[in-house]
């Protein structure tokens, strides 16, 4: 497996682990000018959940990759979170703002991967 897919299988693993919802991936590989492989989008009850979320991607990142994010932001007001490993782009939301945002309908071209809930 491929150092970019190690890396999306680690952050989907690590919102899994903190009950991240509605996580999709979208495979930009086939687009021409993305600006990225791969987005990952999920979403977290509140701010609070959402900063959690992103603190326990950077952790297994770096934990278990030593990859650590080349930009980040949003931290601050946790509404919506983004975070840039170059291959990967992770976006984590509250869900008024994804709705609002919706990512998914941007990049509508990408092949896109619903990853079921963990309860």
């Amino acid at each position: 497996m491929d150092e970019t897919k190690v890396l999306v299988n680690t952050i989907v693993e690590a919102l899994q682990e903190k009950k991240g919802k509605r996580i999709v991936l979208l495979d930009l590989t086939g687009l021409e000018g993305a600006i990225c492989q791969y987005f990952i989008i999920a979403q977290g009850n509140t701010p609070t959940q959402v900063s959690a979320l992103s603190d326990e991607v950077w952790d297994w990142a770096y934990d278990r990759l030593h990859e650590k994010p080349l930009g980040a932001i949003g931290m601050q007001e946790a509404q919506w979170i983004a975070m840039d490993y170059g291959s990967v782009m992770l976006h984590v939301f509250i869900p008024p703002v994804r709705e609002y945002y919706n990512l998914e309908n941007l990049w509508a071209d990408a092949d896109v991967t619903e990853i079921p809930d963990i309860l």
